[in-house]
Protein backbone atom coordinates (compact mmCIF):
# COMPACT_ATOMS: atom_id res chain seq x y z
CA UNK A 1 0.00 0.00 0.00
CA UNK A 2 2.96 2.36 -0.39
CA UNK A 3 2.71 5.32 -2.75
CA UNK A 4 5.07 3.99 -5.45
CA UNK A 5 1.97 4.16 -7.62
CA UNK A 6 -1.68 5.19 -7.22
CA UNK A 7 -2.88 4.02 -3.80
CA UNK A 8 -6.51 4.49 -4.90
CA UNK A 9 -6.01 1.71 -7.46
CA UNK A 10 -4.67 -0.56 -4.73
CA UNK A 11 -7.68 0.22 -2.54
CA UNK A 12 -10.05 -0.54 -5.40
CA UNK A 13 -8.44 -3.96 -5.82
CA UNK A 14 -8.88 -4.60 -2.10
CA UNK A 15 -12.56 -3.68 -2.30
CA UNK A 16 -13.07 -6.40 -4.87
CA UNK A 17 -11.12 -8.97 -2.88
CA UNK A 18 -13.00 -8.08 0.30
CA UNK A 19 -16.22 -9.38 -1.26
CA UNK A 20 -14.91 -12.89 -0.65
CA UNK A 21 -15.39 -14.23 2.90
CA UNK A 22 -12.12 -16.15 2.44
CA UNK A 23 -10.15 -12.91 2.15
CA UNK A 24 -8.66 -10.86 4.98
CA UNK A 25 -6.38 -7.85 4.66
CA UNK A 26 -3.78 -6.86 7.22
CA UNK A 27 -1.66 -3.82 6.45
CA UNK A 28 1.94 -4.36 7.49
CA UNK A 29 5.48 -4.03 6.18
CA UNK A 30 7.29 -7.33 5.61
CA UNK A 31 10.53 -5.65 6.65
CA UNK A 32 9.04 -5.25 10.16
CA UNK A 33 9.82 -8.62 11.69
CA UNK A 34 7.65 -8.28 14.82
CA UNK A 35 4.49 -7.51 12.86
CA UNK A 36 5.18 -10.40 10.50
CA UNK A 37 5.80 -12.77 13.42
CA UNK A 38 2.47 -11.78 14.95
CA UNK A 39 0.70 -12.57 11.67
CA UNK A 40 2.29 -16.02 11.38
CA UNK A 41 1.55 -16.79 15.02
CA UNK A 42 -2.08 -15.76 14.60
CA UNK A 43 -2.81 -17.55 11.32
CA UNK A 44 -0.33 -20.48 11.39
CA UNK A 45 -0.22 -20.80 7.58
CA UNK A 46 0.63 -24.14 5.98
CA UNK A 47 1.34 -22.61 2.53
CA UNK A 48 2.64 -19.14 1.70
CA UNK A 49 2.62 -17.18 -1.56
CA UNK A 50 4.97 -14.22 -1.24
CA UNK A 51 4.41 -11.54 -3.89
CA UNK A 52 5.22 -8.44 -1.83
CA UNK A 53 8.19 -6.46 -3.12
CA UNK A 54 9.34 -3.08 -4.28
CA UNK A 55 8.78 -3.48 -8.00
CA UNK A 56 10.18 -1.66 -11.01
CA UNK A 57 13.51 -1.78 -12.81
CA UNK A 58 13.98 1.94 -13.40
CA UNK A 59 12.88 3.06 -9.93
CA UNK A 60 15.62 0.88 -8.38
CA UNK A 61 18.14 3.37 -9.76
CA UNK A 62 16.40 6.26 -8.00
CA UNK A 63 15.61 4.70 -4.61
CA UNK A 64 17.80 1.64 -3.95
CA UNK A 65 17.04 1.61 -0.21
CA UNK A 66 13.39 0.75 -0.88
CA UNK A 67 14.58 -2.42 -2.64
CA UNK A 68 17.00 -3.37 0.10
CA UNK A 69 14.35 -3.04 2.80
CA UNK A 70 11.46 -4.74 1.02
CA UNK A 71 13.16 -7.26 -1.25
CA UNK A 72 16.08 -8.31 0.95
CA UNK A 73 15.16 -7.62 4.58
CA UNK A 74 11.49 -8.37 3.96
CA UNK A 75 12.17 -11.61 2.13
CA UNK A 76 14.59 -12.71 4.84
CA UNK A 77 11.82 -12.21 7.40
CA UNK A 78 9.40 -14.27 5.28
CA UNK A 79 11.90 -17.13 5.09
CA UNK A 80 12.50 -17.09 8.81
CA UNK A 81 8.79 -17.12 9.65
CA UNK A 82 8.11 -19.93 7.17
CA UNK A 83 10.91 -21.94 8.71
CA UNK A 84 9.65 -21.45 12.25
CA UNK A 85 6.04 -22.20 11.26
CA UNK A 86 7.00 -25.40 9.43
CA UNK A 87 5.34 -24.18 6.23
CA UNK A 88 4.76 -26.99 3.71
CA UNK A 89 5.57 -24.81 0.67
CA UNK A 90 6.72 -21.25 0.05
CA UNK A 91 6.09 -19.92 -3.45
CA UNK A 92 7.62 -16.52 -4.13
CA UNK A 93 7.97 -14.04 -6.97
CA UNK A 94 11.30 -13.88 -8.69
CA UNK A 95 11.68 -12.16 -12.05
CA UNK A 96 12.90 -12.61 -15.61
CA UNK A 97 15.14 -9.64 -14.79
CA UNK A 98 17.59 -12.03 -13.12
CA UNK A 99 18.80 -13.11 -16.58
CA UNK A 100 20.31 -9.64 -16.94
CA UNK A 101 23.01 -9.43 -19.59
CA UNK A 102 22.48 -12.99 -20.83
CA UNK A 103 22.17 -12.65 -24.63
CA UNK A 104 21.25 -16.32 -25.21
CA UNK A 105 17.54 -16.76 -25.94
CA UNK A 106 15.27 -18.33 -24.86
CA UNK A 107 16.25 -18.00 -21.23
CA UNK A 108 16.33 -21.32 -19.39
CA UNK A 109 16.29 -21.82 -15.63
CA UNK A 110 19.60 -23.66 -16.06
CA UNK A 111 21.29 -20.59 -17.59
CA UNK A 112 23.78 -18.51 -15.63
CA UNK A 113 22.21 -15.56 -13.83
CA UNK A 114 25.21 -13.85 -12.25
CA UNK A 115 25.21 -10.68 -14.34
CA UNK A 116 22.26 -8.52 -13.23
CA UNK A 117 22.02 -5.15 -14.96
CA UNK A 118 20.01 -3.35 -12.26
CA UNK A 119 19.50 -3.53 -8.51
CA UNK A 120 15.94 -4.87 -8.78
CA UNK A 121 17.27 -7.90 -10.65
CA UNK A 122 20.07 -8.33 -8.12
CA UNK A 123 17.57 -8.41 -5.23
CA UNK A 124 15.47 -11.02 -7.00
CA UNK A 125 18.48 -13.22 -7.65
CA UNK A 126 19.46 -12.76 -4.02
CA UNK A 127 15.99 -14.00 -3.03
CA UNK A 128 16.59 -17.22 -4.96
CA UNK A 129 19.92 -17.75 -3.20
CA UNK A 130 18.43 -16.99 0.20
CA UNK A 131 15.59 -19.43 -0.48
CA UNK A 132 18.07 -22.14 -1.42
CA UNK A 133 19.95 -21.65 1.83
CA UNK A 134 16.74 -22.20 3.83
CA UNK A 135 15.73 -25.15 1.66
CA UNK A 136 19.15 -26.71 2.25
CA UNK A 137 19.51 -25.94 5.96
CA UNK A 138 15.93 -26.44 7.14
CA UNK A 139 14.35 -28.50 4.33
CA UNK A 140 11.86 -25.72 3.69
CA UNK A 141 10.26 -26.40 0.27
CA UNK A 142 10.58 -23.25 -1.85
CA UNK A 143 9.65 -22.42 -5.44
CA UNK A 144 10.76 -19.19 -7.10
CA UNK A 145 8.73 -18.03 -10.10
CA UNK A 146 10.53 -15.96 -12.69
CA UNK A 147 7.65 -13.89 -14.09
CA UNK A 148 8.03 -12.49 -17.61
CA UNK A 149 6.47 -9.00 -18.16
CA UNK A 150 3.09 -9.53 -16.53
CA UNK A 151 0.23 -7.42 -17.91
CA UNK A 152 -3.56 -7.24 -17.80
CA UNK A 153 -6.51 -5.63 -15.96
CA UNK A 154 -5.71 -3.96 -12.63
CA UNK A 155 -2.04 -3.81 -13.64
CA UNK A 156 0.62 -1.39 -12.49
CA UNK A 157 0.39 2.18 -13.88
CA UNK A 158 4.17 2.31 -14.39
CA UNK A 159 4.09 -0.53 -16.92
CA UNK A 160 4.17 0.15 -20.67
CA UNK A 161 0.63 -0.99 -21.48
CA UNK A 162 -0.90 1.30 -18.84
CA UNK A 163 1.29 4.24 -19.82
CA UNK A 164 0.61 3.77 -23.54
CA UNK A 165 -3.15 3.46 -23.06
CA UNK A 166 -3.40 6.55 -20.88
CA UNK A 167 -1.30 8.66 -23.25
CA UNK A 168 -3.13 7.54 -26.37
CA UNK A 169 -6.55 8.24 -24.86
CA UNK A 170 -5.32 11.70 -23.88
CA UNK A 171 -3.99 12.34 -27.39
CA UNK A 172 -0.39 12.44 -26.20
CA UNK A 173 2.67 10.75 -27.72
CA UNK A 174 4.05 7.56 -26.17
CA UNK A 175 7.71 7.04 -25.26
CA UNK A 176 9.09 4.07 -27.19
CA UNK A 177 12.55 3.08 -25.98
CA UNK A 178 15.37 1.58 -28.06
CA UNK A 179 13.50 3.06 -31.05
CA UNK A 180 11.00 0.21 -30.80
CA UNK A 181 13.64 -2.48 -31.29
CA UNK A 182 12.53 -4.36 -28.17
CA UNK A 183 11.01 -7.79 -27.67
CA UNK A 184 9.18 -8.95 -24.58
CA UNK A 185 7.67 -12.25 -23.51
CA UNK A 186 4.39 -10.71 -22.31
CA UNK A 187 2.48 -12.91 -19.83
CA UNK A 188 -1.22 -12.33 -19.14
CA UNK A 189 -2.23 -12.02 -15.50
CA UNK A 190 -4.76 -14.91 -15.56
CA UNK A 191 -1.99 -17.26 -16.70
CA UNK A 192 0.20 -16.05 -13.86
CA UNK A 193 -2.54 -16.72 -11.31
CA UNK A 194 -3.14 -20.18 -12.76
CA UNK A 195 0.57 -20.95 -12.49
CA UNK A 196 0.76 -19.86 -8.86
CA UNK A 197 -2.23 -21.98 -7.83
CA UNK A 198 -1.04 -25.08 -9.68
CA UNK A 199 2.49 -24.82 -8.29
CA UNK A 200 1.47 -24.05 -4.71
CA UNK A 201 -0.25 -27.43 -4.42
CA UNK A 202 2.89 -29.29 -5.49
CA UNK A 203 5.78 -28.52 -3.10
CA UNK A 204 9.33 -28.50 -4.39
CA UNK A 205 11.36 -31.67 -3.86
CA UNK A 206 15.07 -32.48 -4.29
CA UNK A 207 16.09 -32.97 -7.93
CA UNK A 208 16.62 -36.68 -8.75
CA UNK A 209 20.15 -37.29 -9.99
CA UNK A 210 21.40 -33.86 -8.93
CA UNK A 211 25.11 -33.63 -9.72
CA UNK A 212 27.02 -31.46 -7.23
CA UNK A 213 30.06 -31.53 -9.53
CA UNK A 214 28.08 -29.76 -12.27
CA UNK A 215 25.54 -27.61 -10.42
CA UNK A 216 23.06 -25.35 -12.21
CA UNK A 217 21.05 -22.47 -10.70
CA UNK A 218 17.65 -24.20 -10.75
CA UNK A 219 18.55 -27.68 -9.46
CA UNK A 220 19.45 -28.89 -5.97
CA UNK A 221 19.52 -31.80 -3.58
CA UNK A 222 17.35 -29.59 -1.36
CA UNK A 223 13.56 -29.09 -1.78
CA UNK A 224 14.18 -26.08 -4.01
CA UNK A 225 12.83 -25.17 -7.44
CA UNK A 226 12.98 -22.31 -9.95
CA UNK A 227 10.45 -22.00 -12.80
CA UNK A 228 9.99 -19.58 -15.68
CA UNK A 229 6.45 -18.25 -16.04
CA UNK A 230 6.16 -16.85 -19.56
CA UNK A 231 4.52 -17.41 -22.94
CA UNK A 232 7.66 -18.53 -24.81
CA UNK A 233 6.41 -16.21 -27.54
CA UNK A 234 8.24 -12.86 -27.53
CA UNK A 235 6.43 -9.96 -29.20
CA UNK A 236 8.09 -6.99 -30.86
CA UNK A 237 7.25 -3.77 -29.02
CA UNK A 238 5.95 -2.13 -32.20
CA UNK A 239 3.62 -5.10 -32.79
CA UNK A 240 2.45 -4.77 -29.18
CA UNK A 241 1.64 -1.13 -29.84
CA UNK A 242 -0.21 -2.08 -33.03
CA UNK A 243 -2.40 -4.48 -31.05
CA UNK A 244 -3.15 -1.68 -28.59
CA UNK A 245 -3.97 0.71 -31.45
CA UNK A 246 -6.47 -1.84 -32.77
CA UNK A 247 -8.09 -2.35 -29.36
CA UNK A 248 -8.40 1.41 -28.73
CA UNK A 249 -9.18 2.44 -32.29
CA UNK A 250 -6.50 5.12 -31.98
CA UNK A 251 -3.23 5.60 -33.86
CA UNK A 252 -0.29 6.15 -31.51
CA UNK A 253 2.06 9.11 -31.80
CA UNK A 254 5.48 7.59 -31.11
CA UNK A 255 8.35 9.39 -29.41
CA UNK A 256 11.28 7.14 -30.34
CA UNK A 257 14.01 7.17 -27.69
CA UNK A 258 17.29 5.33 -26.99
CA UNK A 259 17.56 2.36 -24.64
CA UNK A 260 17.14 3.19 -20.95
CA UNK A 261 19.82 2.34 -18.42
CA UNK A 262 19.25 -1.02 -16.72
CA UNK A 263 16.96 -2.33 -19.49
CA UNK A 264 17.48 -5.27 -21.85
CA UNK A 265 16.53 -5.47 -25.56
CA UNK A 266 14.75 -8.84 -25.49
CA UNK A 267 13.31 -11.53 -23.25
CA UNK A 268 11.97 -15.00 -23.97
CA UNK A 269 11.05 -17.74 -21.50
CA UNK A 270 11.98 -21.38 -21.97
CA UNK A 271 8.99 -23.06 -20.29
CA UNK A 272 9.95 -26.67 -20.94
CA UNK A 273 10.39 -27.35 -17.21
CA UNK A 274 6.96 -25.93 -16.37
CA UNK A 275 5.35 -27.91 -19.20
CA UNK A 276 7.10 -31.13 -18.19
CA UNK A 277 6.19 -30.96 -14.51
CA UNK A 278 2.68 -29.53 -14.71
CA UNK A 279 1.50 -30.34 -18.24
CA UNK A 280 0.54 -26.70 -18.71
CA UNK A 281 1.98 -23.37 -19.80
CA UNK A 282 0.75 -19.78 -20.26
CA UNK A 283 -0.89 -19.34 -23.65
CA UNK A 284 -3.11 -16.21 -23.71
CA UNK A 285 -2.39 -14.34 -26.99
CA UNK A 286 -1.27 -10.73 -26.66
CA UNK A 287 -4.16 -9.35 -28.71
CA UNK A 288 -6.65 -11.07 -26.39
CA UNK A 289 -4.89 -9.85 -23.24
CA UNK A 290 -4.61 -6.28 -24.51
CA UNK A 291 -8.29 -6.21 -25.48
CA UNK A 292 -9.27 -7.35 -21.97
CA UNK A 293 -7.02 -4.70 -20.45
CA UNK A 294 -8.56 -1.96 -22.61
CA UNK A 295 -12.08 -3.09 -21.62
CA UNK A 296 -11.09 -2.89 -17.96
CA UNK A 297 -9.36 0.47 -18.39
CA UNK A 298 -12.38 2.07 -20.07
CA UNK A 299 -14.64 0.78 -17.29
CA UNK A 300 -12.33 1.88 -14.47
CA UNK A 301 -11.64 5.31 -16.02
CA UNK A 302 -15.02 5.99 -17.65
CA UNK A 303 -14.56 9.72 -18.28
CA UNK A 304 -13.31 10.61 -21.76
CA UNK A 305 -9.60 11.34 -21.50
CA UNK A 306 -8.66 12.19 -25.05
CA UNK A 307 -7.81 15.85 -25.61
Amino acid sequence: MNDYYDVALKRARLELLAKSPAFAFLKLDVSHSQALSALFERDAPTHVVHLAAQAGVRYSIQDPDAYVQSNLVGFGNILQECRQAGVAHLVYASSSSVYGGNAKLPWSEADGVDHPVNLYAATKRANELMAHAYSHLFRLPTTGLRFFTVYGPWGRPDMALFLFTKAMLEGKPIDVFNHGRMQRDFTYIDDVVEAVVRILDKPATPRPGYDAQRPTPEASDAPFRILNIGNHNPVNLLAYIEALEKALGIKAQKNLLPMQSGDVPASCADVAALQAEFGWRPATPVDVGIRRFVDWYRAYYPMPQRA
